[in-house]
């Protein structure tokens, strides 16, 4: 073979391996194409409703958990809030800002707000958003903390919360000056003047609109390929939404008020069973509610001397006079319950006036008639024979047993104290088939006889 040939071979098997190679190039740049197409970008999406309470907190951070478990580009948080409970707006905002998983506060839709704790929610997320519309601001601490307090007090509880969201704010880069005034002067915007002064990051008109301006930011180290994202809605468990719904403070005056019901109902009635029950189940669920919320002691005593002063009713003659006092303290108590909640999670006098009515009705009718039957005595049944007398026709010695005859029947009895035949005795009480009884006197049962004449 000459040198030409074999020059013109190497030249063909070049080639063939450069087309086998480009063949291979375009074959996995198509799989990775096609991998690309069947895993788009994902996006996992809550909405957090009402009052900032525990469940909120608990929702929020299981939600942030599951979008990084799914591998998802960001979590939006649709928020519409007027507030809530310092407590878990400080922990909602050290999730936000511990992780460096894309997180976006979506205040939405039209018409929402995210006053006083979702001002501090909405700055800590990565990226805040609202729709047009909408409104930010109102941070005070009153209104997140409610109740009375001192000019020291309230001084303190400014001055910390002002340094709070100023430290969040510098963090996200957002507006300090505004974020201090939100909490200093109350201050609240729109969504166009937070956008122009640098509160917020984004206005959108909706959801598809917010993915589409989110495209392409850099979030922590991270490019964010959110158009065309599916999205992935995680709902509230059926946990959050029972311990949500009994958090609210009419509820947990209902609460109150079947547990105080249930178990005076099943004192005042054994055997009922499903009163005490209730009663037991909804203390218990109160005392969670308790353990979660701060409630205003000082309610606790006066609804707790409420009950005293009813139950006290029922043995003194007090014409009503404890009913009334029970009544005003137990709407003291009431009101006072939830004195330390914002103003959103206070209990109106539509609530109040209603529970204290009912429960005055119930303890000076149900319960004064309950009580005082336990210690009426017995109408029927052998223990309604206690106290009478029984005539013994066999004699009873202390250690033996006798006979005694009443109602028309003969008794195996025993007494301490020696009885003869024809003896009248008084009966004490019952062991079985057999009955106890001890001696009366003769001068007694002459008082108590009406067949005795002088």
């Amino acid at each position: 073979m000459t040198n030409k040939n074999i020059l013109l071979a190497s030249l063909l098997l070049l080639a063939g391996a450069a087309l086998a190679f480009q063949e291979t190039v375009s074959e996995t740049d198509t799989i990775s194409v096609r991998e690309s197409t069947n895993n788009p970008a994902t996006v996992s999406i809550i909405r957090v409703e009402g009052i900032i309470g525990p469940t909120s907190t608990q929702y929020i951070e299981r939600g942030l958990r599951k979008s990084i478990e799914l591998g998802d580009e960001a979590l939006i948080i649709e928020l519409d809030t007027p507030g809530g409970l310092l407590d878990s707006t400080q922990d909602i905002v050290q999730a936000l800002l511990g992780t460096d998983h894309p997180t976006v506060v979506y205040v939405s839709p039209r018409g929402a707000n995210a006053g006083s704790a979702g001002t501090f929610i909405t700055l800590a997320a990565h990226v805040a958003a609202m729709a047009p519309a909408t409104n930010i601001g109102a941070a005070s601490p009153v209104s997140m903390g409610g109740g009375e307090i001192d000019s020291v007090s309230q001084q303190k509880i400014f001055n910390y919360s002002e340094s709070y969201i100023e430290s969040i704010a510098e963090q996200r880069g957002k507006n300090t000056e505004w974020a201090k005034s939100a909490v200093r002067d109350g201050a609240s915007i729109t969504a166009g003047e937070a956008l122009e002064i640098n509160v917020i990051d984004i206005i959108a008109d909706d959801l598809q609109d917010l993915l589409e301006q989110l495209d392409g930011m850099e979030i922590e180290g991270k490019t964010l390929r959110t158009r065309g994202a599916d999205t992935n809605r995680i709902p509230q468990t059926l946990a959050e939404i029972f311990f949500s719904f009994i958090l609210r403070p009419e509820v947990m005056l209902i609460l109150t008020l079947v547990a105080i019901y249930g178990i005076i109902g099943e004192v005042t009635n054994p055997g009922g069973i499903v009163p005490g029950v209730a009663g037991v189940i909804a203390l218990i669920l109160l005392l969670y509610g308790v353990a979660a919320m701060p409630i205003n002691i000082a309610g606790f005593i006066l609804i707790g001397l409420a009950i005293i002063l009813f139950v006290a009713e029922a043995f003194t003659p007090a014409f009503g006079l404890l009913i009334t006092g029970g009544a005003v303290a137990f709407f003291l108590g009431a009101l006072m319950l939830f004195q330390d909640l914002p103003d959103e999670m206070q209990l109106s006098l539509f609530w109040l006036i209603p529970a204290t009515l009912l429960t005055a009705i119930f303890f000076g009718w149900i319960v004064t008639y309950g009580i005082k039957s336990l210690f009426n005595p017995a109408r029927s049944g052998l223990e309604s024979t206690i106290g009478k007398t029984a005539e013994v026709t066999d004699a009873i010695l202390p250690g033996q047993t006798g006979r005694v005859f009443f109602d028309g029947e003969y008794w195996s009895a025993e007494s301490d104290s020696p009885l003869n035949e024809g003896d009248i005795s008084e009966i004490v009480e019952y062991k079985g088939l057999r009955v106890k009884v001890r001696p009366v006197s003769q001068k007694a049962i002459n008082q108590n006889s009406p067949e005795t004449s002088v």
